[in-house]
């Protein structure tokens, strides 16, 4: 016999969200993901100059303003035919890496471990340490890695000159050039933030991390360190757990590419299903069949419209469902990381899937992999140089902006007419991983990732774990 129950809201995610989980033997055999919220920001920019979707897109979300003000430049851009100097590139990549560090560093402390120093975990070795260091509010890691990240996004100071809601991105590239006595200052931010990470979140160097190559490496590298820093000390709490187990949604994966430079990006772009392939982004639909939208057919977000239907029958989501050729793909740090090729995240998926334990370990890597690089890129600034080229009139063009936020690929399809934004359509990270069925009954990938987990207590914390190791943003899944 089967029983349904309703989890949410839940607490530690941006945005609001329900689980509906069905339960079979104890486990889950089904779940159906609510957006609960309906936002209209795809209706808002109707009408409005097409330089105002800088003003407004940042305004989607708090934690991801600069992305989607990335993604929003690169789609007037294209239309534009414009490209950024160099320093605007760099300017550019450094601004959208320290917000997506951030979140990661945000997600790990935060949301994600405060649920290791829950009652549930009694009687485990680790326990007590879990709750001294990551219990919510009183545990000691939020004493360190606070001060951390505020100082870390003095970064944003000087390169955006606020956050969030910042307006120094531009089509042109960025409208905030750097002087030579602020390229100090952020090389010497960027060196405080690298000493906090390798002695408190890792406990030896960046580089040490990014080269891990398996999972045999990075069990003997977290055996050697378990006591010293907090991303070994989650490593032996969720392998006691199993978690490299927990939470294998379809193993297809899918990236638009990351920090681009002159002839390639430090994450390429592509699709991963068993094999690299590369990304049509005309392949892209969303799928309304299950959302409380307009229509029932899969349409092309460059033709897709975002009308609300409160009462139309099947549906259960604020939130569309994307879908690449019609396959469900996950997206997000673990995603990045397959289809770049890194060894230790093909090793984890080769062995277990995609996996709780495979998505933060992804996140980890990708802080010991950018950070070096944003080092790097602050380097090569050259100040007095241009930073941004004028923008350019639109009467009638269009454009795509294509992104990689910190929980995923982010695409902004803009469509102007008589000088007007006549279509403005967003497909956010958190809309590809939490989305509901489509028409042909598949389920998204968190959907399938919740099948046969174990669901037990009132709320069950194996259920909170394969959640939250997505890092859902629902304010930016529905706009």
């Amino acid at each position: 016999m089967s029983t349904r129950r309703v989890i949410g809201p839940f607490n530690r995610v941006e945005g609001d969200l329900e689980v509906t989980i069905e339960i079979a033997d104890g486990r889950v055999s089904a779940a159906y993901v609510n957006s609960p919220m309906y936002r209209g920001f795809e209706q808002i920019l109707q009408g409005k100059h097409p330089m105002d979707a800088l003003v407004y897109v940042p305004r989607i979300c708090g934690i991801c303003s600069v992305a989607q003000s990335a993604a929003s430049a690169q789609a007037l851009a294209q239309a534009m035919g414009l490209q950024a100097p160099e320093n605007g590139r760099l300017a550019a990549n450094l601004t959208l890496a320290a917000e997506n560090l951030a979140d990661h560093l945000s997600h790990f402390y935060l949301f994600f471990m405060p649920d290791f120093a829950r009652e549930t975990y009694q009687g485990r070795q680790w326990c007590v340490d879990a709750q001294a260091r990551f219990k919510a509010v009183t545990g000691s890691a939020m004493a360190d890695v606070l001060p951390a990240r505020a100082k870390f996004m003095h970064v944003m100071g000087y390169l955006a000159g606020k956050w969030p809601h910042t307006l120094s991105l531009q089509p042109g590239g960025s409208s905030r050039p750097l002087e030579d006595a602020e390229k100090l200052r952020l090389a010497i931010l960027l060196r405080e933030f690298r000493v906090f990470l390798e002695r408190t979140l890792f406990g030896d160097k960046l580089e040490v991390v990014a080269a891990l190559d398996s999972e045999a490496a990075l069990l003997g590298w977290m055996e050697s360190r378990a006591t010293k820093a907090d991303f070994p000390r989650f490593l032996t709490m969720a392998y006691d757990l199993d978690l490299h187990k927990l939470g294998r949604a379809t193993d297809r994966f899918m990236s638009v590419g990351a920090y681009p430079d002159s002839i390639t990006s430090l994450f390429a772009p592509g699709v991963w299903d068993g094999g690299l392939k590369q990304l049509d982004i005309s392949s892209i639909s969303e799928d309304v069949s299950h959302s409380w939208m307009e229509g029932n057919s899969a349409l092309p977000p460059a033709r897709g419209h975002t009308l609300p239907q409160l009462n139309k029958a099947g549906a259960y989501s604020w939130c569309k469902a994307p879908r690449l050729g019609g396959r469900v793909l996950e997206t997000g740090a673990l995603a990045r990381q397959i289809v770049a090729g890194h060894p230790l995240a093909h090793d984890l998926i080769t062995r277990h899937g995609g996996s709780v334990t495979a998505r933060v370990v992804a996140r980890m890597l990708e802080i010991a992999l950018v950070l070096p690089a944003m080092e790097s890129w602050l380097c090569k600034i050259k100040p007095g140089e241009p930073f941004c080229f004028p923008v350019k009139p639109l009467e009638h063009a269009s454009g795509v902006g294509l992104i990689e936020a910190a929980r995923g690929s982010l695409g902004h399809w803009l469509d102007v007419r008589e000088g007007k934004i006549h279509n403005y359509q967003i497909v956010a990270p958190t809309t590809w991983n939490f989305s509901p069925r489509d028409a042909a009954g598949n389920p998204g990938a968190l959907e399938h990732a919740l099948v046969g987990v174990l669901a037990e207590g009132e709320v069950p914390v194996a259920v909170q774990h394969v959640v939250r190791s997505f890092d859902p943003c629902m304010v930016c899944t529905v706009h």
